[in-house]
């Protein structure tokens, strides 16, 4: 998925404040356990040094409900220059956590990047459509539109000296006609929101006209979600649970998608590589496109947020607790602080757990993310990457065939 969106996080002045919250309101106590969540945070980041205006902005932003309905997390990140990034979690957090570091924990903004998908629901009859941007629920993420056909014989009831057959046709034309709008404007929708998906719901013979019609791109991008509708007769729990199932399916699919483009590549023995060292090779020189980590960092992240909020250090445990050089470009990274002065850096050098160098390098050169199951790929280190180019200076990894472990080593540059 694409982590673009925290670019700005890259060259903002910190420290950082980092909170990682259990936000969903319980039944007897509701909002009240979100905030008492939230006070014990604050006292934690308190006692870390965080300014007082920093925590009131966070407060503000963490004791404003999500209105996303089940169990959820919410991340925070927060600075002296206000709140940059407020998004919620699928799944909360064991251990509400908040940290006062240099440079902020972008892990989990990231985490919440790849459970989040930009989905555009639209609920059709035969008159026409409503629109609106879904959570994983379905429920509405913003405003809901309506979009009204051009054509509003759309009853076959009979009426005095009008023919039955003439009535039926009318309506079946208008039908028709109000599906063929219905696309067009489906068509605008995601040619302009680029929507990653659109879940189609409602009148089972709008919906097949509607999809009739759809433009290749759009016909490409479209679910159909059973249970939704415009009116009378909507099942919200199966909508619910389609639009649930329909997003989870799209979700394994993006993962796959560079997952078996980094196999292939990796395969090939160009065009993608792994471990921390020829993954800061290729950030270094701009040749990532996707930076893959193993789903276990993301765990061991969590772990290491809560560990230096308890004041034990974050590092330990989160790539074996490694850490890298950057210098003040976002392209400036390195296995040591001598590679950098070797290349003429030498202002602005600061080390930093590995993971929080690697995203800031990823962010920069406009690269995706992708978490990878266990045993899904190949990653040395729990890191790899696949690539937008290759040449001789490239690291390229050979496989160890005469082993039988599977175990890959890197040729020398």
């Amino acid at each position: 998925m694409k982590i673009d969106w925290l670019k700005p996080l890259v060259g903002r002045p910190g420290p950082f404040a980092t909170v990682y919250l259990d936000a969903t309101p319980s039944a007897e106590a509701g909002d009240r356990d979100v905030a008492n969540r939230w006070r014990a945070v604050r006292r934690s980041l308190e006692r870390q040094a965080a300014p007082a205006g920093v925590l009131d902005a966070l407060e503000a932003a963490a004791l404003r409900p999500t209105r996303a309905a089940g169990a959820h997390g919410r991340v925070l990140i927060g600075s002296d220059a206000g709140v940059a990034v407020d998004r919620v979690l699928r799944n909360p957090p064991a251990v509400a956590t908040g940290a006062w570091l240099p440079v902020p924990v972008l892990l989990q903004a990231a985490q919440a990047t790849d459970e989040a998908v930009d989905a555009l629901c639209v609920a059709v009859d035969r008159s026409g459509a409503d629109f609106w941007p879904c959570d994983a629920g379905g429920r509405p993420g913003g405003a809901r539109e309506t979009f009204e056909g051009p054509n509003d014989e759309v009853s076959k009831t009979s009426s005095t000296g009008t023919k039955r057959a003439i009535i039926e046709s009318r309506a079946e034309d208008s039908w028709k006609r109000n599906a063929a709008a219905v696309a067009t404007e489906i068509d605008r929708r995601v040619a302009e929101g680029n929507p990653e998906v659109v879940l189609l719901t409602g009148d089972v013979r709008a919906v097949n006209l509607v999809r009739g019609e759809l433009g290749q791109e759009a016909a490409r991008r479209t679910v159909e979600v059973a249970g939704g509708g415009r009116g009378p007769g909507v099942r919200a729990d199966t909508f619910e649970a389609g639009v649930e199932d329909a997003l989870d399916s799209f979700r394994e699919r993006r993962r796959e998608l560079v997952l078996a483009e980094y196999r292939q590549d990796q395969g090939r023995e160009e065009g993608a590589v792994s471990s921390v060292d020829d993954v800061v090779a290729v950030l270094a020189r701009g040749q990532v496109k996707a930076l893959v980590l193993a789903e276990q960092i993301a765990i061991d992240s969590a772990s290491a947020l809560a560990a230096t909020a308890g004041g034990a250090g974050g590092a330990d445990g989160l790539l074996g607790g490694r850490t890298l050089w950057i210098g003040p470009d976002p392209m400036h990274i390195a296995t040591s602080r001598a590679d950098l002065v070797d290349l003429g850096v030498t202002d602005g050098l600061e080390e930093l757990p590995a993971t929080s160098a690697l995203l800031r390098a990823a962010i920069a050169q406009d690269a995706e993310l992708t978490f990878a199951p266990e045993g899904s790929v190949d990653l040395m280190d729990g890191v790899g990457a696949t690539l937008r180019w290759h040449d001789d200076g490239t690291p390229k990894e050979v496989a160890a065939t005469m082993s039988g472990d599977g175990e890959r080593f890197t040729t020398p540059r």
